[in-house]
């Protein structure tokens, strides 16, 4: 299976970071017919359809659309939802089992689970899938290979992965904000404490994915006995607080979407 012919239902931020990203991989914007209501311009010159074709055959739908607007969209997708083709969901919540009653004649139904970098082709991309072949994954991976790092993952860890690789970046940008809010306090001006706190992130991330120490070790790596580093982690491992306090999130952000997952199923 290619993917030539895509159908994208939607396109709010994700799915929009989601174009750009395949666009910027060299996938021509002839590739996409996109359905969005309230948009006038779309990545790459896409002209926005305002409803959903009738009639057509397509490799792929992306469902981009809120997930309660599933049951909306889904009647008007049944024509155009065959055997050739894929589901796509990045709907948070709605597990296989949903898609799969929600489209009986599709050929596959996968489960994407993205974070806005992959405009840049940098996002880790978490997928589980139901209805394809070993030739049908290996296509789909290479096919969202281009937004960054696909990885299968088994849907009972679906909700952690989407708190760790999804919403990881929101998470990721507070812990910047809080560098330079602290930064700021204590007497940096707060333009300067910023391109500092960036650039040093970007940094340690570029290290860290090259290095052959994990990022534990390279925090010790990095901290000296009695230097400033090692007082500054002093305080992040005082009681594990870092650890416990990481822990929290993820739990929160994973109890969050099975909980969607069962407003799903209502």
């Amino acid at each position: 299976m290619t993917y030539q012919s895509i159908l994208t239902i939607g396109c709010g931020n994700m799915a929009g970071a989601m174009l750009e990203g395949w666009m910027r991989a060299g996938i021509p914007a002839s590739a996409f017919k996109v359905v969005v209501p309230n948009r006038d311009s779309l990545p790459g010159g896409i002209p926005p359809l305002r409803e959903i074709p009738a009639e057509g055959q397509f490799d792929a739908i992306l469902l981009g659309v809120k997930p309660h607007m599933l049951g909306d969209v889904a009647p008007q997708l049944q024509a155009l939802a065959g055997p050739q083709t894929t589901i796509l969901s990045i709907l948070a919540g709605t597990q296989l089992d949903t898609l799969e009653k929600t489209f009986p004649n599709a050929g596959a139904h996968v489960r994407v689970m993205p974070n806005l970098a992959v405009s840049l082709g940098k996002s880790p991309v978490a997928l589980a899938e139901s209805g394809l072949d070993e030739k049908g994954r290996e296509s789909l991976y290479d096919f969202i290979a281009h937004l960054g790092t696909p990885g299968w993952v088994g849907e009972d860890q679906f909700d952690l992965v989407t708190a760790l690789a999804g919403s990881g970046p929101g998470f990721v940008y507070r812990f910047i904000d809080a560098l330079i809010t602290g930064a700021t306090e204590l007497g940096l001006d707060k333009e300067q404490a910023t391109k500092l706190a960036i650039a040093m992130t970007e940094g340690a991330s570029a290290l860290a994915a090259q290095s052959e120490h994990d990022p534990g070790m390279l925090a010790d790596m990095v901290a000296s006995p009695g230097g400033v580093t090692r007082k500054g982690l002093d305080v992040l491992d005082e009681d594990e607080a870092m650890n416990k306090l990481m822990t929290k999130c993820l739990r929160a952000g994973r109890d969050r979407s099975v909980e969607m997952s069962r407003e799903a199923r209502k």
